[in-house]
């Protein structure tokens, strides 16, 4: 199945290219590849990478960018070299793009080559509450940053066990009906803003009020 995550690369202009990864979930792991001699992370540097991406960072159309990406003689890495989407805001992302059930991380990677690694977190029920069914996967849940020490992600799992038990509790309140959907989705809200403390980055992105 894989443990995909999407990356977000800071360009000149502000806005984004999106690359995609089918294992750099795994443990936030790309948050460490990610290095400006290994852009698209590997364990050895390489000088066509550094050249593709500088390249592809300034690009607008898909025809220059897939030119590039097969003319590069880049070695594959965990992370595809030919973006998703090109130049969009960040806010386009996160409501449009990130899957929050299928990819399991989400990273942003800014013009100095910072990288924060976020974990995501989908908040429909539909496999906690037996009321609900199907509901968006992009643009309905929560990003949240982990501390790190040592190059490792520290409480990670922790976390993400953390909010497996915080929706069996409100799939459960909803098969009581003391909550509803809405209700649900605001209580995901408040309990993740709850435990975000100081060190702790949490996005939240939800559909509109039904």
């Amino acid at each position: 199945m894989g443990h995909r995550a999407l990356i977000a690369y800071e360009r000149p202009d502000s806005l984004y290219n999106i690359h995609y990864t089918h294992w750099g979930g795994l443990h936030l792991r790309v948050k460490v590849q990610i290095t400006k001699e290994t852009p698209f992370g590997g364990e050895e540097a390489s000088k066509n990478a550094q050249r593709l991406f500088a390249a592809l960072i300034e690009s607008y159309d898909d025809e220059t960018v897939s030119r590039l990406v097969e003319n590069s003689g880049v070695a594959p890495t965990d992370i595809d070299h030919d973006p998703l989407t090109l130049a969009i805001s960040l806010e386009a992302v996160l409501t449009e793009y990130l899957d929050y059930l299928h990819h399991e991380a989400f990273y942003i990677v800014d013009s100095d080559f910072e990288v924060t690694a976020y974990r995501t977190h989908w908040f429909w029920l539909q496999y906690d509450c037996q009321r609900i069914s199907g509901e968006p996967t992009v643009g309905n849940g929560a990003l949240r940053t982990v501390r790190w020490y040592n190059g490792e992600p520290v409480g990670d799992g922790y976390a993400q066990g953390e909010f497996r038990a915080l929706k069996r509790v409100a799939g459960d309140l909803c098969d009581r009906e003391l909550f509803s959907p809405r209700e649900a989705r605001e209580y995901l809200s408040e309990m993740l803003s709850r435990w975000a403390d100081d060190r702790s980055e949490l996005i939240i992105k939800t559909p509109e009020d039904e």
